[in-house]
């Protein structure tokens, strides 16, 4: 029997089991949900699923697997790569977590948190910081990516230099497995030898293994010093120098050091007149430089950084510099390099690839790659930001101008992709640093991966969801079709 016609029965189980707050078939209420955040991806769902605990979330998947419905989890959609957006036929249940948002456990002591899935970041941020801790991880989508997507697609962000990606954070997990069973490793263990580290294979898998539905999360103690300043730098290949030098003088301080082109500056002041430009003159290329300790304050993390930037200056590795004089100031400058992605989708179509390769080759592949796909697409121009400490780069290609958005995307601009996804490739990189595979990327990273990997990955996908229910069409291309 086909999922269609067991639709009603399936429906009238889960609706018993979820209650009217928990299940929905009414198209309004699910439409801003079935529209990836960047407004490439639109797909359609049988029904929308809002459970409140773990329990009900593993009932429904059991009941799923009984009906053999597709399930494609979901947080804030806030992803960009179209992961926890369904396909068109309107045979998933699209799963929200966002009812899911309480606090289980606090221990400052320990200095770990219990969320929830649906708890999201920003609200952990505003709880640790009550507490006078932090969780070291931050992005720009903070006020509506969920603790469940983050660890999904192992989340980057601004701090992985000093702190390592959402897989450094998380100490321990609860997911639901394709059959309903509940994995719970919440408890953690600083040493635990009993064969695989199964939560560790879940986190980044993109929903495809299983489900999380809470995390015990390590907390920092909250800084006593922050010091953020803003230089001005000729090219990338002095970027990188001035990142070595304050790496060598303010060692584990250091914790971000991001790179934006003038391009993508003069972008953000466009877009928003009322911001301004940190440095009276423009510069080809512009360092943010974040540096945190809970050892020192700021007045001596100061001084160290004005040392380490004196000592950069007089090697000619920039040509000027601001410390910002307060938080206010500092938040300034971030939200400057925050704002970069909506500048530039204003200005129009474009192609977003979000790479990495080693730290000590990015300047070369940035001096490489940009000007080659320039060439190979007249009128597009490149532009490449973001986390240069720890060799992940935003790599923009704008579309020529008058292109029309939606249809250069699907035509040049898929062949853009392919093209600097080759030459991430040659030079030993990831078409994939910290947004993830989703469905954006499917296609290639089935034909760019290494083919043992692939095998491996879809080997662990069939021995945990052999009827390939859960996110179908993401990550991993040749799984198993949910069984009619």
């Amino acid at each position: 029997m086909s999922i269609a016609s067991n639709a009603p029965a399936f429906l009238d189980e889960a609706a018993t089991l979820l209650g009217p707050r928990g299940l929905t078939t009414d198209p309004e209420r699910m439409e801003g949900w079935l529209t990836d955040w960047r407004g490439r991806y639109t797909g359609r769902a049988m029904a929308m699923a809002s459970p409140a605990t773990t329990q009900e979330v593993a009932a429904l998947v059991a009941l799923c697997a009984r009906f053999r419905v597709p399930i494609v989890p979901q947080g804030g959609n806030s992803g960009m790569a179209g992961g926890a957006t369904p396909d068109e036929t309107g045979t998933a249940l699209l799963l929200s977590l966002r009812r899911m948002d309480r606090v289980r456990r606090f221990d400052t002591d320990a200095g770990q948190i219990v969320c929830e899935a649906g708890v999201i970041l920003q609200h952990l941020h505003d709880t640790a910081e009550e507490a006078g801790m932090r969780f070291p991880l931050t992005l720009g989508g903070k006020g509506s990516a969920t603790i469940g997507g983050l660890v999904s697609t192992n989340a980057g962000g601004t701090q992985v230099l000093r702190h390592g990606t959402m897989r450094a954070q998380v100490l321990g997990l609860e997911a639901v497995l394709a059959n309903g069973e509940v994995f719970d490793t919440l408890t953690p263990l600083r040493k635990d030898n009993r064969g695989f580290d199964l939560k560790q294979l879940l986190i980044g898998s993109e929903g495809t293994l299983g489900i999380v539905t809470a995390a015990t999360l390590r907390l920092l103690p909250a800084p006593t010093g922050r010091v953020t300043a803003w230089a001005g730098l000729s090219s990338i290949t002095a970027a990188r120098s001035l990142l070595r030098r304050v790496e060598r003088d303010l060692g584990e301080a250091l914790e971000g050091f991001e790179v934006v082109p003038s391009h993508c500056l003069d972008s953000v002041l466009a877009h928003q007149p009322s911001a301004r430009a940190p440095l009276n003159e423009a510069h080809a290329w512009n360092a943010l430089i974040e540096c945190v300790s809970a050892s020192s304050d700021s007045a001596a993390l100061r001084e160290r950084l004005e040392a380490s930037l004196a000592a950069a200056l007089e090697e000619g590795m920039f040509a000027d510099a601001v410390i910002a004089a307060n938080d206010r100031q500092a938040e300034d400058f971030w939200h400057l390099r925050d704002s970069i992605s909506a500048a530039e989708r204003a200005l129009g179509p474009a192609m977003q690839h979000d790479i990495s390769v080693p730290v000590e080759k990015m300047p070369e592949f940035i001096l490489a790659a940009s000007p080659l796909i320039e060439a190979e697409f007249p009128g597009t121009r490149a532009a490449a930001f973001g986390h240069l400490g720890d060799g992940n780069v935003h790599f923009h290609v704008l579309a020529p101008a008058g292109s029309v958005r939606g249809e250069w995307e699907e035509t040049q601009g898929k062949a853009v992709s392919a093209r600097v996804h080759d030459l991430v490739s040659e030079w030993g990189g990831s078409i994939s640093a910290e947004h993830g595979i989703g469905q954006m990327k499917v296609a290639e990273l089935a034909r760019l991966h290494d083919p043992v990997a692939l095998a491996v990955m879809n080997s662990v996908k069939q021995a945990l969801d052999p009827m390939g229910l859960l996110n179908p069409g993401k990550l991993l291309m040749s799984v198993p079709a949910a069984c009619t």
